[in-house]
């Protein structure tokens, strides 16, 4: 697997920067963000609430809870750079996302998210790369390891591993 069948409603210059950013780890999520138009915001947002992206005087600002630890804050970035892509002509108004990635959009929208969100900021070619340099190592220390070179939590690198 390379990557979820949201990559294919990406145009090749956004896919072009993405795969651009995708030569280091950990990935620069923010980097990507600004190459691809969009503003990003730490603020200090609701309790409960991981990010947030609406549309404000025609510049798509997407804002980041800074009280989140960076692990969190960077996939909710990857998140949000995803609903940026591939859900732009709902974003209206604004899309918030709750601390599950859930907001007023459907599940189905919210998954697509997710799933794009970690096609970005945990490539297989780059997971696949470092798995190699831990063979023979247990489960546990390949996902910590994994987790901790990406920037970001266990818990998602276990899901994107399918550990979960």
């Amino acid at each position: 697997m390379t990557h979820g069948k949201e990559w294919s409603q990406l145009s090749e210059p956004q896919i072009n920067i993405i795969l651009s950013n995708h030569n280091e780890l950990p990935i620069k999520v923010g980097k990507i963000a600004k190459e691809l138009g969009l503003v990003v915001k730490k603020a200090t947002l609701e309790a409960g609430i991981s990010g947030e992206i609406k549309e404000v005087d025609g510049t798509v600002v997407a804002r980041i809870n800074r009280h989140d630890v960076k692990e969190r804050q960077r996939f909710t970035l990857a998140h949000e750079i995803a609903h940026f892509l591939i859900h732009r002509h709902m974003i209206g108004d604004g899309i918030v996302d709750d601390v599950l990635y859930r907001s007023k959009l459907s599940d189905v929208f919210e998954q697509q998210a997710n799933s794009l969100g970690a096609d970005i900021l945990m490539p297989w070619s780059k997971i696949k790369e470092e798995l190699k340099q831990l063979e023979g190592e247990r489960i546990e220390v390949k996902i910590e390891t994994l987790a901790r070179k990406f920037e970001v939590s266990t818990t998602a690198m276990k899901i994107r591993l399918g550990k979960l």
